[in-house]
């Protein structure tokens, strides 16, 4: 008798149904995840859009700086006159105007030392001279001291500086009074005409 119960219970747990222990989502938590997941797509994409705009302005900005920067170690390290300025198609001197919406690079002694690469159409980057140029102490030659403004486009309020003393040193805007808008160093709002 021993044996027949034993031999009925394992048959029971043979022919017993394999998937009733298997763990697993039922279509109505697969609804409620995607549901709760658009959700938050939708509340978090305006605030990824408005982080990629700002990550753009912040990398271009920092991309200036540092050639600005560079610009003017070369002028003290080599001991001649360094110039950053918008280039010539040629690669061999500056434009001479002050359109900064193109390439821009490093130039001493009609060569061409670092180059970046244009902005977007529709960003601007505006600076009052065509160019500014360091002498061998790390100061600029001429009364150029300013400030380079960057704008993304439909974003104005992202807009970035780089502004640059006398001294020949650089720095970033900021926002100084938390209204959300960089300003430079005289607390005027960062703006591109």
């Amino acid at each position: 008798m021993r044996w027949i119960v034993s031999s009925f219970t394992n048959q029971k747990q043979l022919y017993s149904n394999p998937l009733r222990n298997k763990q697993g989502f039922s279509l109505i938590e697969v609804m409620i995840s995607i549901a709760v997941l658009a959700i938050l797509t939708t509340i978090a994409l305006p605030s990824l859009g408005e982080f990629i705009v700002k990550l753009k302005v912040d990398n271009k900005v920092s991309e200036l700086q540092r050639m600005l920067l560079t610009a003017r170690n070369t002028a003290i390290n080599t001991g001649l006159n360094v110039s950053v300025c918008p280039i010539n198609v040629n690669r061999t001197d500056c434009t001479g105007a002050a359109d900064w919406s193109g390439v821009i690079g490093i130039i001493s002694q009609n060569q061409v030392i670092k180059e970046i690469s244009p902005i977007n159409a529709t960003d601007k980057l505006q600076f009052a001279f065509d160019r500014v140029t360091y002498n061998a102490s790390g100061q600029l030659t001429a009364n150029n001291a300013g400030t380079f403004s960057f704008c993304p486009h439909a974003n104005e309020k992202f807009s970035r500086a780089v502004i640059i003393s006398l001294s020949g040193r650089t720095f970033l805007s900021s926002d100084n009074n938390g209204d959300g808008k960089d300003q430079d160093r005289q607390g005027a709002n960062i703006v591109c005409i």
